[in-house]
């Protein structure tokens, strides 16, 4: 891959300021807060974080690891936020290999709008199970996303797997 070096952008670059975050309530802190897990697609809650399902999931099983405190920021979360939330992606990665036998998982958060944040206001972690051959020509000529799952079924086995987890 060739490369084009361009200093002189920086300086125009560097003149855009970061919109500031929205103030009020985040998609996900109303979640945190309802408290209705089955409408919401909420699997898990945890002391610093919970686990939802992607409403518009790129395949099927995709979660979000949803930290209860809304920031924009990653640098806001404690050491005690990140450290659940990176053991509940281990934990939820085990229940998604147990369940789907994925080949492979994308995991990982978009930081920002610009990143591709759909909720920029919240930080939020996906985890993305990934099969060989998962991608076909839907996409590609049609624009479309074919997820193979129902989601409320998925919802439903999930849950079922966290329970039996949570009472060994």
């Amino acid at each position: 891959m060739d490369r084009l070096y361009s200093p002189w952008r920086s300086k125009y670059i560097g003149t855009f300021k970061n919109e500031s975050p929205r103030t009020e309530e985040s998609l996900f802190t109303r979640i945190y807060r309802e408290k209705n897990d089955a409408k919401n697609l909420v699997l898990l809650r945890k002391k610093h974080c919970f686990v939802m399902m992607n409403l518009y999931p790129y395949n099927s099983g995709h979660l979000m690891i949803v930290p209860n405190k809304q920031t924009a920021e990653i640098t806001d979360l404690s050491k005690a936020e990140l450290t659940e939330i990176m053991n509940t992606s281990v934990e939820m990665i085990a229940v998604l290999k147990k369940l789907l036998h994925p080949h492979g998982f994308n995991v990982g958060a978009n930081l920002g709008r610009v990143a591709g944040a759909g909720v920029d206001d919240h930080i939020h972690f996906h985890i993305v199970p990934r099969w060989n051959g998962d991608t076909n020509f839907m996409p590609t000529l049609g624009n479309i996303k074919v997820v193979s799952e129902d989601i409320n079924a998925m919802y439903k086995k999930l849950k079922r797997i966290i329970s039996e987890k949570k009472r060994k």
